[in-house]
Parts: structure tokens; sequence; C-alpha cells
């Protein structure tokens, strides 16, 4: 994919290759392209960190390896409650890798290990607090349920024993499930270590049928999402030490054998693995390509070709993005910095205009790629990133206004409060600042950092932050009329609210 790409994007181009004409961006006439979920920006706490358990390990870890064991990450902390409730309305996904082998004890149960064909135990008190947080930030859960041996018949049939413990428990503590999975990514299954390594299609066909008819008995309510598949139209080339001597199962094929099953098409998307498991690019190559459109469009690359899946095998269904990052496997070390930040807004742009309704973030503070780093309760570049668009992107998104340059990428919804009002987003690439006119009165907050592997983000040259009293300062926008200028390799975000759009009133 070279420099003079155009993207078409829902009857809009994403300009890639050829300048736009100078001058007001009309921002009153931009067409309404539809609309997302209102908890579109989500994040994953991932079940490891529930239960405690091996998690990526942080670059510097004097241990090294790739794994480190972590306690159960506490949830009860007023800080990490704060900075979550300061995003929601949002999604909390609560699955990964450990989910599918996580065991649920019964009432009154208190085993010392997990019981055989299982890895781990969730205790009643650690799923209490995680529903228990969910309330307190307004994140509705996503989830998937187990898969491992221990949940199989003799005959190596699931069976629906421990996914309606799971469900009874969630009930129990005042908790429910938004929407749910069958299993965490089902076309590597050798790579989560739950099924047999000679699991194939037919075995996921009617296992997800068994699941199903279970489902829309035990929680008609949620949403059933499928099948969750990764690396596909993307990383499809994986190396045999990854794949840990078993197979792709093509999201084509599971779709195939359930057509018409699912409540909404899920994927999930990684642009590279990260050296922890040995990535293809270098660490100096993946820094370089962090600004260009070859490493920015992948996402769409993702997107296209589950799209068509959706599209011959759910027709009409909505499709979810409930996991990505930086890179696979953690992330790479500059995934906690803000040269991350325009991959993470121009992810939520570009797949908000292709009518993509949830982009789970992996994950809200744990590991490299975390929106919070999870040992000191520091928003990271891409927390702040985060909430300006919570705060000024809404629901209803819009044609992009054309850009002045190819190093411009911009894209526009009305404001959450709506009233007419447009929220702008504008990723400056290149390395000469760019002009902008909103064409109207507002504020304007523009996200800065040097170098652009700093993890102290600047907004209008302060650094944003949160106080002991769960008080955000520093996020004062800057009065804008007429002209903007936006810095070179930085990110601004723009509020208008007397653009007087029809599609916002």
């Amino acid at each position: 994919m070279g420099s003079k790409t155009v993207w078409t994007v829902a009857g809009c181009c994403l300009l890639v290759g050829s300048a736009a004409a100078q001058g007001s961006l009309q921002l009153d006439r931009l067409a309404k392209l539809g609309t997302v979920d209102s908890r579109y920006q989500g994040y994953n706490i991932e079940m490891a960190e529930i239960t405690g358990g091996r998690f990526w390990s942080p670059y510097g870890d004097p241990n090294g390896g790739m794994f480190r064991q972590r306690p159960p990450i506490d949830l009860t902390n007023p800080r990490l409650i704060a900075l979550a409730r300061a995003l929601g309305p949002s999604l909390m996904r609560v699955s990964g890798t450990w989910a599918n082998s996580t065991y649920v004890p019964a009432p009154g149960e208190t085993p010392a290990r997990p019981p055989e064909g299982f890895s781990q135990i969730l205790t009643r008190d650690q799923w209490r607090a995680a529903m228990a947080f969910s309330r307190a930030v307004d994140a509705q859960v996503v989830t998937s349920f187990a898969v491992s041996a221990g949940t199989r018949d003799a005959g190596g049939v699931w069976t629906s024993v421990q996914a309606q413990r799971f469900v009874d428990l969630t009930q129990a503590v005042g908790g429910t499930l938004y929407a749910a999975e069958f299993f965490n990514e089902p076309n590597l299954p050798a790579l989560s270590t739950a099924v047999s390594k000679d699991y194939d299609v037919a075995d996921y066909v009617a296992d997800f049928r068994v699941f199903e008819a279970w489902a829309r008995r035990a929680i008609p309510d949620t949403r059933l999402l499928g099948t969750g598949g990764v690396t596909e139209g993307t990383l499809t080339e994986l190396p045999p030490e990854v794949l840990r001597g078993g197979k792709l199962l093509p999201s084509k094929s599971l779709l195939e054998g359930n057509p018409g099953r699912l409540d909404g098409v899920s994927y999930h998307f990684y642009g590279d693995r990260s050296q922890r498991c040995g990535g293809p690019s270098s660490l100096d190559a993946a820094r370089v390509e962090a600004l260009t459109a070859t490493w920015l469009d992948r996402t769409l690359m993702a997107y296209e070709h589950f799209a068509d899946l959706r599209d011959r095998y759910e027709p009409g269904k909505p499709i979810w993005n409930t996991e990505t990052a930086q890179a696979a496997c953690g992330g790479s070390p500059w995934a906690s910095t803000f040269l991350d930040s325009f991959r993470y807004l121009n992810q939520l742009g570009v797949l908000a205009r292709k009518g993509v309704q949830a982009v789970l973030h992996n994950t809200l503070a744990a590991s490299d790629y975390a929106l919070i780093d999870g040992e000191t309760m520091t928003p990271r570049p891409n927390y702040w990133a985060a909430l300006l668009w919570h705060r000024l992107m809404g629901r209803t998104v819009l044609a992009s206004p054309d850009s002045p340059s190819t190093d411009l990428r911009l894209f526009a919804h009305c404001l959450p409060q709506g009233r007419g009002g447009v929220g702008l987003l504008a990723l400056n690439t290149g390395p000469d600042a760019q002009r902008l006119e909103p064409g109207g009165r507002g504020h304007s907050w523009t996200m800065s950092g040097q170098p652009l592997e700093t993890r102290q983000v600047l907004i209008n040259g302060k650094s944003p932050e949160l106080d002991a009293r769960g008080r955000f300062s520093g996020l004062e926008g800057a009065p804008l009329s007429g002209v903007l200028s936006v810095p070179a390799r930085s990110i601004s975000f723009v509020s208008v609210p007397d653009a007087d759009n029809p599609a916002c009133r």
C-alpha cells in the first residue's frame, strides 16, 4: 500500500494521495453517514486480570520472560474507578485467552486449585467486584465462556454446565451481560491451549450449535457475537512457533457452518506482533512506519476482510471490533507513548465511518498497550486521546471535510449534546503545521509530545492530570475563532457548537 492510496469510506474519501482545496471546512454541509453504538469506545479487562494469572510481562521487567504472574486487579481502586468512569458509558470486555479455561466453582465450593481441564479459578468475590466496577463506571460487560477439556462430555462435545454457573453467578452479584462471544479467538484454537490440537471446523460448528441453543434460553437479552477471529486480513502468515503446532481455522469456514445465527459479527485486530512474539518488523522499522498510511490503514484491511464475511453469512448484522491494540502480545515499547495515539484515534475515526458499532481497546490497565499504567494508575497518552474522543465525538458520524494536505487526516461527528454542533478530529502526521478554517466559534484541544515517544502528553501546552479527589485539570479548551493551526505531528480536536449542521440537531 503506497502513499498514493485513496481509501473510499462510506461515500467519502480518506485522502492519502491528493490535496484538497484550502478554505472553510463548511461543517454545516457535512452529510450524515450513520451512527455508532452509544458505547462505541470500550476497553478490555482480561479474565487473567480478574482472577490473577500470567499476563504479558512489561518491558524492562528485571525477571524477564514473556509473561509475569500478576495478582488480581484491584477494581475498588478509587483512581481507577474515576478514570474509567470518565469514559462512560462504555463497554468492558472480560475475556481473553485465559477465559477459555477459567473455572467457576459451584455455590459453597472453594477449590484449592483448578479442577482437571481448567487453568484458573474465578471466585465469587472476584466476579462481584468486577460487576460492581462495571456499574460504578457505567461500562456494560462483554464476555466469552470456557471451552477447555473440563467443560466437555465424554465424547468431547462442549456442555453448558460451566457457562450456566457463570451466568447464575453474574445474576446473583447484580450483573448483566451486554454481549458475548462463544470463546476467545476460535480461529486459532491452539493459541489458547484450551482445546486439543486436532480441534477443527466441524468441532466448532457442532459446539456453537449447542452454545447458541443454550444461550438463547439462558441469556435471551445478551447479544451473541462471533466469531471473534484474529490475524485474518493482515497477519495471515503465522510462523509455526506462534501456532504452537496447531492450525488456522478460517473464520469463513466457522461462519459458513452456522450462517444467520449471530446478532453481530465480531473480530480482533492487531497491526503487528510485538517482539515478545517475534514480530516480523524490527522495533526501529515499526517506529519509522508509525505515522505512515501503510501502518495507519492496516485497520481497514482487517475490516474489509471481516465485513465481506459478514455480508456473506450474516447480512445486515452489525460488526464489532472486540479486541484491538497497537501490537499483539502486550504491545511494543512505544505502544504506551504519544506516538501510538495517532493509530488509536485514526482507528476510531475510520471504523466509525465504516459503520463499526464498537471498538474495544486492549487493555484498560495491563501491559504496555494499556490506556492506564496498572502499577501507578497514571493515564497514558491514549487515555487522554480516549477521553477527548468521548467528550467531543458523538454517535452521529459525518462525512469528513476536504483536507488541505495528504498529511492531515480529518474526521467529523456531531457533538454528543447535538443542537447542530460538530466535533472535528485532525491528525497531522507530517513535518509541517497545517491550517484549518472550521468556520465558526468554538474551542480546540491540541495534543502534542516531544519526543513523540513520550508518555507525558501535553494538551494545549499543559499536562492533563487527575487529582486525589477525582477532578481533572489541564483539559481546558482554547478559544477558537477563524483559523486553527495544527502543529507538525500533533493531534487536534475542535468543538464548533454553532456549526448548525442539520444532521446534528
